[in-house]
């Protein structure tokens, strides 16, 4: 695959973008015009000799808008200005000039005038030893869809003139994915590929705002490109994002994650065209759940998260050999306090305080993970070990976290390595079962990348992206998960400033965990326990309680139980969800205790409610 990249697609200035996009690894790059225009840096010889440096081709310049069909004496200035197009391209060193269809409402639809404006293009084009290739815009007065565009084409006959298909404009549009084979892969010159999620507004809207990198959307782009590639197009794959949110992220992170997408939809691509052949990457990571939570602390945090385990019915039952480092258990749930002075965790806690510094997942194959990882450019770590110490595999992760690699049905082999056992003397149990999911907060404008780590790393779908109301603001939240649910992450993020999310990020400084979910069978004899134990819960007010009997029609007696230890309810066609929530420990991270019957979703008619109050335990604090 030849991977290219428009600079449209990333933040900075031109030469910013062409440094991040060659050491993201791409093949090309497509120059978007005004991106040279509002260039100080030199001329556009010297964007060429930059790009010779930095190993780019010029896969095309653009975009020329409103060349066909337009009466004279438009139609002569416009051939004036190809022709300083084409000098550019010369200069660039590039030899495809991007024309897309025509908006102007003074152009004509007549197709033998259009035809013979490309006759003439073409003429012009392979004078100077250029092509041009044709896209259909979605929102083009007489062209607007690959069809026409092809017929446009092909009935032109001309070497110098092609196509140019943007999975954006033909996707939106639905036209049939069908209809591709009947394209000659030959007069395809390039392949713009861009995702979006599915949204009811005009199409040049959604095209310019919303635009994402293949996967982070709804769009069917892999069957896209299996048809294309199923023709034999075998050319120039070139990302073309327009997004508020690249606009406004590193231009590095951006170049990364373009070339990780096309590197995911690849693998995804030759897996389902030849199922029985080697797949360019190892297979996305079977994870089997989460096997330990670790937190970083200081001397001073140790005892208060300690007692917040305790209260959570956690027992303290491991204690590493060498390092300052305690297991706590309950279940199939383990949690690790780690306040080693020389380690990741110090220097995590150093910046964000106690909090959430890895997690430890159950994978079937240690090394593929570790390899399919590499080959994303995902970052690993490695620290530094004892004598007889175990080096457990581990990628970077949300916000500089870190997700360690266990090998499934060996996960014991660490604890009886590592840690010396604790006699127990007085053992809790709150019935808190595993680790139902893990929700991490992050900035805005983050969000999509690291949806995308996780659908290009993990064997997971994504659910929906969702709204919830904050009462001072919104908040947009996703989930991905594995097929049997054992992984579950949750994705929050926000624009306001004021937030929980957004006051979390300030607090912590940064991306990180802020609340991990656990699971339990019976959650009325957890919530006494929890109380017995001391756990603060956060209080719910009486009338979700008045309105929730209202809505579900519950009997009384669950009702008032449901009111007597703050559990929200939640019902949908598939079955019942409880939830409560402990308060925040120092104002970073919080615990929620579910019981799910038959209920696959994650209680969103109660998040309102849970930031209100959250957010009204914060006023009353402050007070």
């Amino acid at each position: 695959m030849f991977t290219s990249i428009a600079t449209v697609s990333i933040s900075g200035s031109l030469d910013t973008k062409l440094r991040a996009i060659a050491e993201a690894g791409f093949d090309g790059v497509e120059i978007f015009e005004n991106d040279l225009l509002t260039y100080d840096g030199g001329d556009a010889r010297d964007v060429g000799r930059l790009l010779r440096e930095l190993g780019l081709t010029c896969t095309a310049f653009q975009p020329f808008r409103d060349f066909e069909g337009m009466p004279e004496p438009l139609r002569a200035r416009v051939f004036d200005r190809i022709e300083r197009k084409f000098d550019v391209m010369e200069e660039l060193g590039a030899n495809l000039l991007l024309v897309c269809s025509n908006v102007s409402p003074s152009s004509s639809g007549e197709r033998a005038r259009i035809i013979e404006d490309f006759q003439e293009l073409g003429t012009r084009a392979a004078a100077r030893g250029l092509r041009v290739g044709y896209e259909a815009l979605s929102w083009g007065r007489h062209v607007f869809d690959h069809r026409d565009a092809w017929s446009i084409v092909r009935d032109t006959q001309h070497p110098a003139i092609g196509l140019i298909l943007d999975s954006f404009h033909s996707l939106a549009r639905k036209v049939p994915i069908e209809s591709l084979p009947d394209i000659d892969p030959a007069k395809v010159f390039l392949v713009q590929l861009a995702d979006a999620p599915l949204l009811e507004m005009d199409l040049l809207s959604w095209s310019r705002h919303f635009r994402s990198l293949p996967g982070q959307g709804d769009l069917p782009i892999v069957p896209y490109v299996s048809a294309l590639r199923s023709r034999g197009f075998d050319g120039i794959w070139s990302l073309e994002i327009f997004n508020d949110r690249f606009r406004a992220s590193p231009a590095t992170t951006t170049a990364v994650d373009g070339m990780r997408s096309l590197r995911l939809l690849e693998d995804q691509v030759v897996r389902r065209l030849t199922p029985n052949k080697p797949a360019p990457l190892p297979p996305r990571v079977q994870c089997r759940g989460f096997e330990f939570v670790e937190f970083a602390a200081n001397e001073e945090e140790v005892e208060p998260l300690g007692r917040m385990f305790a209260a959570l019915g956690f027992s303290q039952v491991g204690r590493h050999r060498s390092k300052d480092v305690t297991r706590w258990n309950q279940h199939g749930i383990n949690f690790v306090i780690n306040s080693e002075p020389e380690s990741f965790a110090r220097a995590y806690d150093s910046v964000h305080g106690a909090s959430v510094c890895a997690l430890g997942v159950s994978v079937e194959n240690v090394d593929a993970a570790m390899q399919r990882a590499q080959s994303l450019q995902i970052g690993s770590f490695t620290q530094p070990v004892g004598p007889g110490e175990m080096q457990i595999p581990s990628v970077r992760g949300v916000g500089g976290s870190l997700v360690y690699f266990m090998q499934a049905g060996n996960e014991r082999n660490v604890w009886e390595h590592e840690f010396v056992a604790l006699p127990v003397k007085e053992p809790r149990d709150a019935g808190l079962l595993r680790v139902d999911y893990v929700a991490q907060t992050m900035q805005y404008e983050e969000m999509l990348s690291w949806l995308l780590y996780y659908l290009s790393l993990f064997d997971v779908a994504k659910t929906p992206q969702i709204e919830i109301a904050d009462p001072l603001g919104l908040v947009y939240s996703q989930a991905v998960e594995s097929p049997d649910r054992a992984f579950r992450m949750t994705l929050a993020s926000s624009a306001a400033a004021q937030t929980l999310s957004s006051r979390f990020l300030q607090g912590f400084m940064g991306a990180g965990v802020q609340h991990i979910a656990l699971e339990t069978s019976d959650i009325v004899a957890a919530a006494r326990r929890l109380r017995e134990y001391g756990l603060e819960i956060l209080p719910i007010p009486p009338n979700y309680y008045e309105d929730l009997q209202a809505r579900f029609g519950l009997e009384p007696a669950l009702a008032d139980q449901l009111a007597e230890f703050n559990i929200l309810y939640d019902r949908d066609g598939e079955g019942e969800f409880f939830q409560l929530y402990s308060r925040a420990f120092a104002k970073r991270f919080f615990f929620e205790i579910v019981e799910r019957r038959s209920y696959r979703a994650y209680g969103l008619a109660n998040a309102p409610i849970r930031l209100a109050a959250q957010s009204r335990y914060r006023t009353d604090r402050a007070v």
